[in-house]
């Protein structure tokens, strides 16, 4: 049976109980205060019995039909305006169920907007609006990401292919000189392909948490990426206090390097300065890295933790790590991975402040 008759059927059957225990009720009166027999002496001789009259008889001779006639009644309004009432009731669960139908045909286009006061329908209907909003901006974030790096993926294996057809064609051609672009390009494809696959494990949050100290973190990456920095004419300032949170040691390590290199190869020419920092609220634990450089407008710094995307000047032929637009994008997967939130800010003199920050434990709990 559907939802709707059975509510029909429930209020049927309740108006049918009410009315019932109502119509004993009466009877249960009566028979207690209307006396069995009454003496008369004026009345038809067929309808006394040796001269007193049958009261309760006679009652129970017109209440019957007159009762059943009412609780037919009763079943008659209690079926019509169940199937009425319940029908529109059940409107609003009609639309959502629509909306459901459509959205698993693939249109995540469709809103509900149930109009009307709040209330139980109405909280569900706005609800399940709000997933297909996040569901289709989640799907368009992955057709774009999916597009932007098969786009990626093409051209490094393009350059290989073309080396390739170089050195098949040409014997005369510096053989050295096309295996060291070979190893180039397939380099900068695998380093492409670990991103895309650290990105991938990130978004799925299958990782184990264990307890993790930033500022040891922070440590681990200045001393790794310190030989970058002196090649470029860096400097590292590492500072601030013991931070610890719950994670993924690896991914939060993957964080702070990405951070620190982006920080390094985004700088200044000469002269750059990188800082590292580390700090405790009440129930977060902040890292904050920061370098000078070119001033950035706030319309690009918004656009930078996207994948693939790339302000000017952000493009570096000799950039090491991962790079090509994905660094920022791990660090914010990452971020949201842990439950952390992700802030980037233009610094007035040039540069950029990026700050992550995470739900803090205290120093004593066990990990």
């Amino acid at each position: 049976m559907s939802v709707r008759l059975k509510l029909t059927l429930s209020y049927a059957g309740f108006l049918m109980v009410a009315g019932a225990l109502l119509l004993a009720a009466v009877w249960v009166f009566l028979l207690r205060y209307v006396p069995n027999r009454a003496m008369l002496t004026n009345a038809d001789e067929d309808t006394l019995t040796n001269g007193v009259f049958p009261i309760r008889s006679v009652l129970l001779e017109v209440f019957a039909p007159r009762a059943a006639a009412v609780l037919a009644f009763l079943l008659f309004f209690g079926l019509l305006g169940g199937w009425l009432l319940a029908g529109r009731m059940l409107a609003p669960l009609t639309r959502i169920t629509d909306a459901t139908h459509m959205a698993t045909k693939g249109s995540l286009s469709h809103r509900i907007r149930l109009p009307g006061r709040r209330d139980e329908f109405r909280d569900l209907a706005d609800v399940f609006d709000g997933m297909l909003e996040r569901l289709e901006a989640h799907v368009a974030e992955q057709q774009r990401f999916a597009a932007n790096a098969s786009h990626e993926l093409r051209t490094p294996l393009a350059v290989s292919k073309a080396l390739l057809e170089v050195a098949r064609t040409d014997p005369t051609h510096n053989t050295g000189e096309v295996i060291d672009r070979l190893h180039a390009v397939n380099a900068r494809a695998i380093d492409l392909t670990e991103a895309l696959l650290l990105l991938s494990r990130a978004e799925q949050r299958s990782f184990n948490r264990e307890q993790v100290d930033l500022s040891l973190l922070a440590e681990e990456a200045t001393e790794t990426l310190l030989p970058l920095a002196e090649k470029r004419g860096i400097t590292i300032d590492t500072s601030g206090d013991i931070t610890p949170t719950v994670g993924s040691h690896a991914l939060l390590l993957q964080l702070t390097m990405n951070l620190v290199q982006n920080a390094i190869v985004h700088n200044l020419p000469e002269q750059g300065t990188v800082w590292v920092n580390t700090s405790v609220r009440p129930e977060t634990v902040l890292l904050t890295v920061e370098n000078t450089g070119q001033k950035l407008a706030p319309q690009l710094v918004s656009t930078l933790t996207e994948p693939f995307q790339r302000g000017t000047e952000r493009i570096h032929a000799d950039h090491e790590g991962v790079g090509l637009g994905l660094g920022l994008a791990i660090v914010k997967t990452i971020t949201r991975a842990h439950h952390g939130t992700l802030t980037l800010t233009p610094r007035s003199a040039g540069g950029i402040r990026i700050t992550v920050e995470l739900p803090a434990i205290s120093p004593h709990t066990d990990g």
